[in-house]
Order: C-alpha cells, then sequence, then structure tokens
C-alpha cells in the first residue's frame, strides 16, 4: 500500500489526493484530486499497465479559468502565536494588491480548513473577493497545543486571530483593509457576529449562518437536549467558551446578542428552520437584540434546512444572499 500511494503522489505532484476505492488484488485504484485549478477530479489507476483515466468530475461545469488559486499562508498573531491558514484568490488573479476581502472562519471551533477546492471559498471568489481562511487557536489537526490554546477564547484571542489575519494581508499589500466583510456558519457564524460587536473597526458587513449569539442560552439549550447538566457536549462547549459552569453569566460579555448596541457594520442572519445542532432562536435572539438597538440587519430563515444546509437548493440561496449582501455593502469593484 505504501508503494502504491508513493507511485500515486508522483503521478500527480501538487494536488491534494484522496483514495476513495481500490480493487481486492490492488491493481486498480480510485482518487480523488483537488487543488490547482481542479475542482475535483475523479480518476482510475491501472498500477498493473501503468495508466489512468479519468472516469468522473466533482464539478463538471467548473473549468480550470473558473477555479481561483488557492495559497497556503502563515502569519504572526497579536501575541505571537503562529496561525496558519488558507488564502483563496479571484480566479486569473497571480498578483493580488488591493483586493477586497472576506474573512471566512470554519466552524467547529475544533476543526479545520485544508488545502484543496471549498465550494464556498471559491463561489465568494468568483465574484471578486479574497478569501482568507484561518486555522485559529482552538483549531484541530494541528497538535494539542494549537487547539488547547483556544481554550476559553470565544471572543477573545481566537477572534484576534482572524483580525490578525486582515492586518497582515494588508500589512503585504494583498488586501485593501478598508473593503473587508467576515462570512462564517457555525462557530464561524459566531465569530462573523463577533466581528463587528466584540472587535470592531475591522469590518463592513457581516454574514452569519447559523451562528450562536447567546452562549448562555446555547449552552443551557444543550444541557437540556442532553437531559443532564454535565453532558460531554456541555462540557465541550464550556472548555471553549471558558465558563466555570452552566448559567455562567460571565459568557454575556462575549455573546453578541448582548453586545448588540456596538456594531458597528450591518448584519445578515440565516438560519435553518431545523436546524438541531444551533437552534434558530439564536438567529432570532441577535436579530431582535439588533432591532432593539437600532442596528442594521437582515434575517433570513430557511424553511425546512438542517444546521449542515444539506440540500442543493438552499446552499444556492444562501451563497446568493451573503453575494448580495456583500455586494452590496463591499462591492467588489
Amino acid at each position: 500500500m505504501g508503494a502504491i500511494w508513493r507511485a500515486v503522489r508522483n503521478a500527480y505532484p501538487g494536488l491534494v489526493i484522496r483514495l476513495e476505492s481500490w480493487s481486492e488484488d490492488l491493481n486498480n485504484v480510485v482518487i480523488h484530486t483537488t487543488g490547482g485549478g481542479d475542482s475535483g477530479t475523479y480518476h482510475l489507476i491501472d498500477l498493473e499497465a501503468g495508466s489512468a483515466q479519468v472516469i468522473g468530475y466533482a464539478y463538471p461545469d467548473l473549468n480550470a479559468d473558473l477555479v481561483g488559486e488557492m495559497r497556503a499562508i502563515r502569519y504572526a498573531a497579536g501575541d505571537g502565536m503562529e496561525i496558519p491558514g488558507y488564502l483563496t484568490l479571484p480566479p486569473g488573479v497571480t498578483e493580488p494588491r488591493d483586493l477586497p476581502l472576506v474573512v471566512l472562519p470554519h466552524g467547529g471551533p475544533a476543526a479545520r480548513d485544508t488545502m484543496g477546492f471549498d465550494w464556498w471559498a471559491q463561489g465568494l471568489a468568483s465574484r471578486g473577493y479574497a478569501v482568507l481562511q484561518p486555522n485559529f487557536r482552538g483549531s484541530a489537526g494541528l497538535g494539542d497545543e494549537h487547539l488547547e490554546a483556544g481554550y476559553g477564547e470565544w471572543g477573545l484571542k481566537m477572534q484576534t486571530d482572524l483580525s490578525d489575519g486582515v492586518r497582515y494581508l494588508a500589512a503585504e499589500g494583498i488586501i485593501d483593509p478598508q473593503r473587508v466583510c467576515i462570512v462564517g456558519a457555525s462557530y464561524g457564524g459566531y465569530a462573523a457576529l463577533a466581528g463587528p460587536t466584540l472587535d470592531p473597526g475591522v469590518y463592513r458587513c457581516a454574514v452569519s449562518v447559523a451562528g450562536v449569539s447567546d452562549l448562555r442560552t446555547m449552552v443551557q439549550w444543550s444541557a437540556a437536549q442532553a437531559g443532564r447538566r454535565d453532558s460531554p457536549v456541555v462540557r465541550y462547549w464550556n472548555r471553549f467558551m471558558g465558563a466555570e459552569r452552566l448559567g455562567d453569566r460571565s459568557l454575556d460579555d462575549r455573546s453578541p446578542a448582548f453586545r448588540a448596541a456596538e456594531a458597528d457594520a450591518p448584519i445578515l442572519l440565516l438560519h435553518g428552520w431545523d436546524d438541531t445542532v444551533v437552534p434558530y432562536d439564536q438567529s432570532r435572539i441577535m436579530a431582535e437584540a439588533l432591532e432593539r438597538a437600532g442596528r442594521p440587519y437582515e434575517l433570513v430563515r430557511l424553511d425546512g434546512e438542517d444546521h449542515w444546509l444539506s440540500r442543493e437548493a438552499t446552499r444556492q440561496r444562501m451563497l446568493n444572499e451573503t453575494v448580495r449582501f456583500l455586494e452590496t455593502h463591499n462591492p467588489p469593484r
């Protein structure tokens, strides 16, 4: 198997490769490649014959010229911690200067972004935006030290890791710091809400998809769903949020809904009505807080949709709504 994998990697240099299937005698394997203008291609490899053929495409209508370049980057956070991430450029751009930027933090937060085609990042890049996907502290897959550095840092260093990335790209001349928005889902949705409320002066607009807005209420809901106050889910939330106990009111200061009056940018809220991970109420609570504070916002309810936007039509609607909002408040050209 090691020999097979080395042979495959040597045949597709520079691409992200995933082993999909193989024959019992290991003479034939199916792989998936992405990267470098490849939006996702399936190959059947005959190792005995030393041949390969393309057997399908993940996105057959996306030619290479429609896929933006994705670059691995690293930058220093304000406290010196190194933050790895990825920068996706608009298609055809090879020497980026003064581009508008969308910061796209991942969910989890104990997850991570990886090199390879990302339909959300590429969708935004196709409209003329550079897209930053930082693996901020608290991200998984980068070692225990990087993960545990995120404990208790919701709305604090996990948030400034994002804006530190904006400042890095601005210092490099790659982006225009006056034309930056933030977009995200789940934890990334929280980060999108926290941008204008907890880390002001960075973003022109924010789009939150299924984001958490009231941390204390979110943990209490999770405890009720689990039927116990000390469930693994509750311990997970408390560890990352920095709560000492269920109902810890210190979380209110890091809850965008409690800081809505400080929002310095318009906010778009999108949320699946049938979300069982982050309830729709989290977006409703934020909308009501923004309404009371007289801050600009839009709320879009995605009927019949779950936390992951599993339906193709909903994903397309989310992208269309997001692009419309971005182009209104941060036009790319």
